[in-house]
């Protein structure tokens, strides 16, 4: 069984309690570490895109932060409901990797002009879901890559940085903004019921599926979170009991 992911059930251990609802079955495809890489990204991505933003084919999503978890599993869930994904990265080098993650474009924020750049992509008509970690000043930028009637999905704050809002440009392209939890979905026992669903037949599919970075022993935790603060990753740090040798 693995945990789905809510706040009042926090665990970590080799044997755990825990209520029926925080768990589901372990998909018998995937390994134990594979299995544990699944559902906080997937849900989350699922709950931001399908179940707020409602993405459908022909649609065009931005995901920032791409190179994380959850934007490597946005991309996966941006195609299995059939649109196409530009991914956004802070530098060019982590694209070649996002690309192979499968990301239809990439665009380095630091380096190129993300709203440009999305207007060529999309022949000028936006992006219709932008689905986004950040926030901060960026968050401006991303509003002028909007098509009209978009969905903005803000689902973090790693920039804390007031953000400059063009409120004209929300109004007059008649844009929603929502702020997002996975807690919205993981502790709402329909959401949460369609949201392993969907994940559910993804990862059957072979439609989804989870990226590991790199794994660590049990015991070279504190180096895992040594690993996971630098930044450099792109996918999920997993930690493994009873594994004495890193299989990264």
């Amino acid at each position: 069984m693995q945990q789905t992911g809510s706040s009042s059930n926090p665990m970590h251990g080799e044997a755990v309690l825990a209520p029926a609802g925080a768990v589901v079955a372990h998909p018998e495809r995937l390994s134990f570490e594979e299995a544990a890489s699944v559902w906080m990204q997937f849900v989350t991505a699922y709950g931001g895109l399908v179940d707020l933003a409602g993405v459908r084919a022909g649609d065009t999503v931005v995901i920032s932060a791409a190179s994380s978890s959850v934007g490597l599993a946005a991309i996966q869930v941006a195609h299995k409901a059939g649109a196409r994904a530009i991914a956004l990265t802070r530098t060019g080098a982590k694209r070649k990797q996002i690309l192979a993650a499968g990301a239809d474009e990439v665009i380095a924020t630091a380096e190129e002009d993300v709203a440009a750049r999305v207007g060529e992509l999309t022949g000028g008509k936006g992006a219709r879901v932008i689905f986004d970690p950040v926030g901060g000043p960026a968050l401006a930028d991303l509003v002028k890559t909007a098509a009209h009637e978009a969905v903005i999905v803000v689902y973090g704050v790693l920039d804390r940085t007031p953000t400059p809002l063009n409120v004209g440009e929300v109004l007059f392209k008649h844009l929603t903004i929502h702020g997002f939890e996975l807690f919205e979905i993981t502790t709402d026992d329909r959401r949460r019921a369609e949201a392993v669903a969907f994940v559910s037949d993804g990862l059957a599919k072979g439609e989804l599926a989870p990226v590991i970075h790199k794994t660590f022993p049990l015991e070279a935790i504190a180096d895992a979170h040594r690993y996971l603060e630098a930044g450099g990753q792109v996918g999920k740090i997993v930690i493994a009991v009873d594994q004495h040798e890193d299989r990264s």
